[in-house]
């Protein structure tokens, strides 16, 4: 089975494994470092003293998260019309544009094909294959700003062992969006839409909060107390169906072997770590490849890493980003 299939059936929910076979390249990088060891250790160690832990691409993505979100709320009580309705449906100087994940569940709802959730849905999908359809979820989500600074307080509880975090298979998120397909389908009603914190926040920003916001503070509770990230790594259907998008996409994160180290540091921060299992020794079947479709391109491991073997990318073209 090719790499582009384990990938994407890792973005169902299947388990990471080590590659059948590795090309002679990571064969050479492999054998130097186990030659050199004691270099080897030492550079290690050497860049570990001397990373400075950097948060540039996080507050990038902050800022963009933000100005995004905020371009709607401006449109709206200036009535400039740049930017009108919400994240779920859009028309952007004139060009309309409606997230993929719901104008399925509406045509599955109305049990066929309607013309102009198509014409939107397009120019959608235009933009996340250009940039990656799971950059939605870090760059432009606003439950996922939420749901990451509640993370922290979630990291600090469990640090102090006054909770444990719970996790879920991640073929859960793959049943979720099976099951919420089905119910728009059987019930003519979309009920993913209801409960989506994505745009239960987005329509609260812009006209206003409403009592929909208290299954948002649920939800947060849950993840605080219980599950870290539970409704991005186990429910949203949105990020599967971007990430099916994203798949083909040219801007990517780059691994280099030749440059790691296999500290871990960058999977302790990844939001989706099994993305990063390539890291692990003896797990990278190519010298420079790409972390694959479930990659939400949030650059927190590009932050953390302390020897640049982690690089934005556009697949084809040698400058890195």
């Amino acid at each position: 089975m090719g790499r582009f299939a384990d990938l994407f059936l890792g973005m169902l929910g299947a388990e990471p494994k080590k590659p059948e076979k590795v090309s002679e390249d990571v064969r050479r990088i492999m054998i130097v470092k186990y030659e050199d060891k004691e270099r080897y250790i030492k550079e290690k160690l050497h860049a570990r003293a001397h990373h400075h832990p950097s948060h540039v691409w996080r507050n990038r993505r902050w800022a963009v998260l933000l100005a995004v979100n905020l371009l709607f709320v401006v449109s709206f009580w200036l009535d400039i019309q740049i930017l009108e309705g919400a994240l779920t449906a859009s028309r952007f100087v004139g060009f309309h544009m409606v997230d993929l994940n719901s104008a399925l569940h509406v045509m599955l709802a109305h049990k066929h094909i309607i013309v102009n959730l198509f014409i939107g849905t397009f120019t959608v999908f235009l933009l996340w294959v250009m940039l990656g359809g799971r950059t939605f979820c870090s760059w432009v989500c606003p439950y996922h700003l939420v749901a990451e600074l509640t993370e922290k307080i979630h990291l600090a509880l469990v640090k102090r062992k006054w909770v444990t975090d719970h996790e879920f298979h991640r073929g859960t998120r793959t049943v979720f969006w099976a099951l919420f397909a089905v119910m728009s389908f059987v019930t003519g009603y979309t009920i993913f839409e209801t409960l989506s914190p994505t745009g239960i926040l987005s329509r609260a920003l812009i006209y206003g909060p409403g009592l929909a916001l208290g299954w948002v503070f649920l939800l947060l509770l849950f993840e605080v107390f219980w599950s870290r990230r539970a409704w991005c790594r186990y429910i949203c259907p949105i990020g599967l169906t971007y990430g099916v998008v994203g798949a083909i996409s040219p801007l990517r994160v780059s691994y280099r072997v030749e440059h790691c180290f296999h500290e871990g540091d960058c999977r302790k921060v990844c939001l989706v770590p099994h993305v990063l299992d390539v890291t692990i020794k003896g797990r990278a079947s190519e010298a420079s490849m790409g972390l694959g479709p479930d990659c939400t391109r949030c650059g927190l491991c590009v932050d953390a890493c302390p020897t640049g073997a982690l690089r934005y990318e556009v697949k084809g073209l040698s400058q890195l980003l």
